[in-house]
């Protein structure tokens, strides 16, 4: 059995997540999902998610391509999190490439990265609500 695991705060889902986490589930037998917590968001994004972590894991909980979906504390322990979940691969959107490399080769796993859905964002869509 072959586990991917992919990372992200799937604040404001869109279809550009969507599409990368179906992608991600294409590479495997199952998919886990490190969903960073509402403190690592703040710390990393300087703002709180929109919705809170427990409202993103039951929609991404909801999509038939996850598996699991588990807290992301800390973005220092990458490493940790997939020697944990036994994966065998990360899939990441080809927007964070070449960032993953080292905690790829640390684990022992192979790295994805996988194109972008274009023109969307969780910062455009942001910028679109607030322009209405």
């Amino acid at each position: 059995m072959v586990a991917v695991v992919t990372f992200g705060t799937f604040d404001l889902m869109h279809v550009g997540h969507v599409r990368l986490l179906e992608k991600a589930r294409s590479f495997g037998d199952s998919l886990i999902v490190y969903l960073s917590s509402d403190e690592l968001n703040l710390k990393k994004k300087n703002r709180k998610p929109v919705y809170p972590w427990a409202e993103r894991a039951e929609m991404l909980s909801a999509l038939s391509c996850v598996d699991d979906v588990r807290v992301e504390e800390s973005l220092e322990d990458k490493v940790l999190y997939v020697r944990k979940s036994k994966a065998a691969i990360i899939v990441m959107g080809d927007d964070w490439s070449g960032r993953f490399d080292k905690d790829a080769k640390e684990a022992g796993v192979d790295i994805v990265y996988v194109a972008r859905t274009p023109e969307i964002s969780t910062t455009q869509t942001v910028e679109k609500i607030q322009a209405l």
